[in-house]
C-alpha cells in the first residue's frame, strides 16, 4: 500500500538514488540528527525506531549512543547504504504510515525530514505514535516555510522554468510548515508535552558537487531539471553558478544559510 498519489511519486523519485543522495543532500540532512535524538530521549539501552532512515545517518548515531535500533526505509538502495553504515541495526523495508512494528514496542521513534515526503502527514504521525510505548517520545524534523536562503536559491534558479504539473500533498491533508503548524500536527495526533523549535545552520558545499543533487534527479529541483531539454538544463546550470556566487567563501565553497523545524512529543 502506497497511500496517495504523492506517495507514489515519492517512491518513483527516490528509486535507486542513494548513491547520488549520500554525498549531497544527505550531508545537509545530517545536521539536526543529534538534536533529533536528544529530543526523543534516545540514549543507551533505548529501543529506537528510525523511520525513513535514508543512508543511515540517524540510525548510526543512535547505535553509537548504545541504543537498540530498528531502521526503516521504503527505498532498497537507501537500505543497502544504511546496512553498510550501521550493520548493528535491524533494517526493514517499509513506508509510513504502514510500519511492520508492534504496537508500543519501542521507546522512541524519530523521522528526520520524512514528513516532507508523505502524502498524509497526520496518518504518518499516527503511524509513529502507534509504535511507541506510553512514556516514550517521538521527534521529527521538516523543512520550514517561508524557505531559508538555501532552499530559496533553488527557487530562484528555476523561477522561470515551466515544470508542468508538480506533485503536491492534497490541501486537506497538508499542514503549515511553521512551528505552530508542526506543533498542531503532533497535538492532533494525541501527543503530549509537544515542543517545537527552529534550528539554523550554514551548510557548506562545493558548488559543482552541490549541483549534482538536482543533476541526479534529487528532490523537486531534480524533477524540474529532468523535465527540461538539454540546452535549458545547461542554461539553468549557468544560472545556478551565477546566483550561488554570492554565497561563496574565500575558499570557493558555498556557505548556504538554512533552517529546520524540530518537534517532539510524548506518548501517554
Amino acid at each position: 500500500m502506497t497511500g496517495t498519489s504523492f506517495d507514489d511519486h515519492e517512491r518513483e523519485r527516490w528509486a535507486g538514488r542513494a548513491t547520488a543522495y549520500e554525498p549531497t543532500f544527505a550531508r545537509l540532512c545530517a545536521y539536526p540528527a543529534r538534536a533529533l535524538l536528544d529530543a526523543a530521549g534516545a540514549g543507551a539501552g533505548v529501543r529506537v525506531l528510525d523511520v525513513g532512515t535514508g543512508t543511515g545517518t540517524v540510525a548510526a548515531l543512535a547505535a553509537g549512543r548504545g541504543a537498540a535500533v530498528v531502521a526503516l526505509d521504503a527505498e532498497p538502495s537507501m537500505l543497502a547504504a544504511a546496512r553498510r553504515a550501521v550493520p548493528e541495526a535491524r533494517l526493514v523495508g517499509a513506508a509510513l504510515p504502514h510500519l511492520p512494528v508492534g504496537t508500543g514496542t519501542v521507546d522512541a521513534a524519530v523521522a528526520n525530514f520524512v514528513l516532507n515526503h508523505v502524502g498524509d502527514p497526520a496518518a504518518a504521525v499516527a503511524g509513529l505514535r502507534r509504535t511507541v510505548r506510553p512514556g516514550g517520545r517521538i521527534a521529527v524534523t521538516v523543512w520550514p516555510s517561508p524557505h531559508p536562503p538555501l532552499q530559496r536559491l533553488w527557487g530562484e534558479v528555476f523561477a522561470e522554468v515551466d515544470g508542468g504539473e508538480l506533485p503536491r500533498v492534497a490541501a486537506e491533508r497538508n499542514f503549515l510548515r511553521t512551528e505552530e503548524g508542526l506543533t498542531d500536527l503532533l497535538v492532533r495526533a494525541g501527543l503530549a508535552d509537544v515542543r517545537c523549535r527552529t534550528l539554523t545552520w550554514t551548510h557548506r558545499a562545493d558548488p559543482d558537487e552541490w549541483w549534482t543533487g538536482p543533476a541526479s534527479g534529487l528532490g523537486m529541483p531534480g524533477l524540474l531539471l529532468q523535465r527540461q531539454p538539454p540546452a535549458t538544463r545547461e542554461a539553468l546550470r549557468r544560472r545556478y553558478l551565477e546566483l550561488s556566487a554570492r554565497y561563496r567563501d574565500a575558499d570557493g565553497l558555498l556557505a548556504l544559510p538554512t533552517a529546520a523545524l524540530l518537534a517532539s512529543g510524548g506518548v501517554s
